[in-house]
């Protein structure tokens, strides 16, 4: 009678020809032709499945949505948390969005209007700004929007208290041109 061979023995061979197999496809896949950024991306036929697997796709680039609750109507929304200005058309449509760099105060969540703008002056950090915008005051800081003459960032606060919520400059002119006095502002956090 002939002798049978132990399970062992059937498991390690088994394993060992899966193992030369997966190695003699690397050497193929090794010498064969390898995609490029602009070869890897999925054509028309992939875009079917990409629904599928919604999770690997990457995420629209589009700017941040209006946050909810930020009122009706023409108005400027600040979003302190998001460090981010909308100002929306009468029909309710953000038209523009922009990020802004806030002061050291910031304004509690609430609707204010547009109470006083001034073209052009130094702001309490000594920066000449100008498009300043102011809608409330906090422990006697007064909260605008501006922009730096020269449009950089403001400079560190050093303990100040600033209220300047600074803006781009091309970002400023638009909202110069957008804010009259009385205007609604909606804050959010």
């Amino acid at each position: 009678m002939a002798a049978r061979l132990p399970s062992w023995t059937w498991v390690s061979g088994l394993t060992a020809g899966a193992t030369a197999a997966v190695i003699a496809l690397a050497v193929q896949a090794e010498h064969g032709p390898h995609p490029t950024a602009a070869t890897a991306r999925p054509g028309a036929s992939a875009s079917a499945s990409a629904g599928a697997h919604a999770s690997a796709s990457p995420k629209p680039s589009g700017p941040p949505a209006l946050p909810q609750l930020s009122g009706t109507g023409r108005r400027i929304v600040y979003s302190v948390a998001a460090q981010r200005v909308w100002l929306v058309d009468a029909t309710g449509k953000a038209t523009r969005t922009f990020t802004v760099w806030p002061g050291t105060v910031s304004p509690q969540p609430g609707r204010y209007s547009v109470i006083k703008r001034a073209a052009g002056l130094k702001g309490s950090d000594g920066v000449q700004i100008e498009h300043v915008m102011y809608f409330t005051v906090v422990s006697g800081v007064n909260i605008a929007f501006s922009n730096a003459l020269d449009g950089a960032s403001p400079p560190p606060a050093n303990g100040l208290k600033t209220g300047g919520i600074r803006l781009h400059k091309e970002d400023g002119a638009a909202l110069w041109a957008f804010g009259d006095l009385n205007t609604g502002v909606t804050v959010v956090r």
